[in-house]
């Protein structure tokens, strides 16, 4: 690994859970062991027993994600919050593949992410900007469209590499983290058989990525940001595995 870094969760991971039960479920991601997790800042403004549960058990969200370039939300609103709950970088968790297709496309949407990024920073916060596998599909030469991306964006903008998706797409993700450099503050982390079979996740450390490789490859990430889209077993038992995976790297160090 290259520092200690900060081991955190999205809540995407534990959605069914939530539903069932806010309290419960945010206590025993505590009792894994996690001390920061990843919300949704919309679910934030409209839950305010998960705040308060976040809250009672001392969980920080640094990092929260909402559709800012294409998903209809006030920014304004959405900054006012992220302060407000302490969060202190915003990421935009996705953006429609079409505009992907051809290096002007992703010139706008890295135009965009610019224009957001100056009204985040209004605010004192921070954007960054998260792929999934079509962002590494889409070529342009012999450049996948995140590092086109990465090319137009102002250097105020972040990148939160999902590394599972990234080698999905093709990418050789240790090699992209480097290419990227700096500009790569959190990941997203996972592990399966490298498909896009949802299902056939795992924790971390049980399935095809190199974890290891790909930890040691973020010289400036600060996050490191278990998910897993879906599951075959209990969420937890991944969450937990994936937790002492990870502060197993570190120990090691």
């Amino acid at each position: 690994m290259s520092g200690p870094h900060i081991v955190s969760i999205q809540l995407y991971t534990v959605r069914h859970a939530l539903e069932a039960d806010v309290t419960g479920t945010v206590t025993r991601l505590a009792e894994i062991g996690y001390r920061q997790v990843e919300p949704s800042i919309p679910k934030l403004m409209d839950q305010p027993e998960l705040v308060a549960a976040l809250h009672a058990n001392g969980l920080a969200f640094p990092t929260a994600t909402a559709r800012l370039t294409d998903g209809g939300l006030d920014h304004d609103a959405v900054f006012a919050a992220a302060r407000e709950l302490g969060v202190t970088t915003v990421i935009d968790p996705m953006t429609d593949d079409k505009r992907w297709t051809t290096e002007e496309g992703i010139a706008g949407v890295a135009a965009d992410l610019n224009a957001i990024a100056t009204k985040a920073a209004d605010h004192g916060l921070r954007l960054g900007y998260h792929n999934h596998a079509f962002e590494l599909e889409s070529r342009v030469g012999d450049r996948s469209g995140l590092e086109v991306l990465a090319e137009h964006l102002d250097p105020e903008v972040l990148l939160e590499v999902d590394t599972y998706w990234a080698a999905v797409g093709g990418a050789d993700v240790p090699a992209l983290l480097r290419s990227l450099g700096g500009r790569v503050r959190s990941i997203h982390i996972k592990d399966g058989p490298i498909s896009k079979d949802n299902i056939d996740q795992v924790a971390l450390g049980q399935g095809k990525l190199p974890i290891e490789a790909i930890i040691a490859a973020g010289d400036a990430v600060e996050v490191v940001v278990v998910e897993l889209d879906d599951f075959a077993g209990d969420i937890f038992d991944a969450a937990r595995d994936s937790h002492a995976y990870l502060t197993g790297l570190q120990a090691a160090r």
